[in-house]
């Protein structure tokens, strides 16, 4: 396959896989920012259904995923191109746990500020509550997002826009702004916050190319949002 054939290939990959998952999610985000206000207003990541839907929602979630690793085996050799390489799982476990304590503090910051000041919608990180399945739902539901997100919006995307020819600073400020795009439901801190952790993140993966610690720190991220709702609700600035 000539070089300009492969490369057309490629872009036009890049954007079925971002328009069956993160590129449908940021139109769908920008809908929901201009159809009710940001004060006062609550937003739910889990739709608010029982279990069978819950683990649906979760399962076929992952289908883009599945997908990115298919072709890249096919065209790259391995999962390993986009950064899911072979790690020790302590190292990785601890690399993940650093990178969500230096993130966390300042995401809750700044989710905080940007709800009291109104640029933010209140965000209810969890499934329906006092269930059996509510805390195995939210594992899985956090584990979906971090593999989401990070394989493709980081590992797939970055490495797609440096076969192109892309700088690194403009693969990872594209990658930040599709992080910040697809949360735009929360509102406008949502935005800045997730572009500035999408930033951190893609830098992070441009210098070592390894993929796992953000899934990890993502991972770990999702479950404390839900358990510091879940012990803070009570105290927290909501509707």
């Amino acid at each position: 396959m000539r070089a300009e054939t492969r490369e057309g290939s490629l872009r036009e990959e890049v954007l079925v896989v971002l328009s069956l998952s993160l590129l449908a999610s940021v139109v769908y985000a920008i809908i929901d920012l201009f159809s009710a206000p940001l004060r006062g207003v609550a937003r739910a990541v889990y739709p608010q259904v029982g279990l069978p839907l819950q683990l649906a929602d979760i399962a076929f979630g992952l289908a883009p995923v599945w997908l990115v690793i298919h072709l890249v085996r096919r065209s790259d050799g391995g999962a390993a191109a986009i950064g899911l390489t072979r790690a020790r799982p302590s190292r990785v476990i601890l690399e993940g746990t650093l990178l969500a304590l230096v993130v966390g503090a300042a995401g809750i910051g700044i989710y905080l500020g940007s709800v009291a000041l109104g640029w933010n919608r209140f965000v209810v990180p969890v499934p329906p509550l006092g269930h059996w399945w509510t805390w195995p739902v939210v594992v899985l539901g956090a584990a979906q997002a971090a593999l989401l997100e990070e394989v493709i919006g980081a590992g797939y995307l970055i490495t797609r826009l440096r076969q192109f020819g892309w700088s690194r600073a403009a693969t990872v400020s594209s990658s930040a702004l599709l992080r910040g795009g697809y949360h735009l439901y929360q509102g406008w801190g949502g935005f800045l916050g997730n572009v500035a952790l999408g930033a951190f993140f893609g830098w992070i993966f441009v210098k070592r190319g390894k993929l796992w610690p953000l899934i990890v720190a993502h991972f770990l991220l999702d479950v404390g949002a839900a358990a510091g709702y879940v012990l803070f609700r009570d105290r927290l600035p909501g509707p």
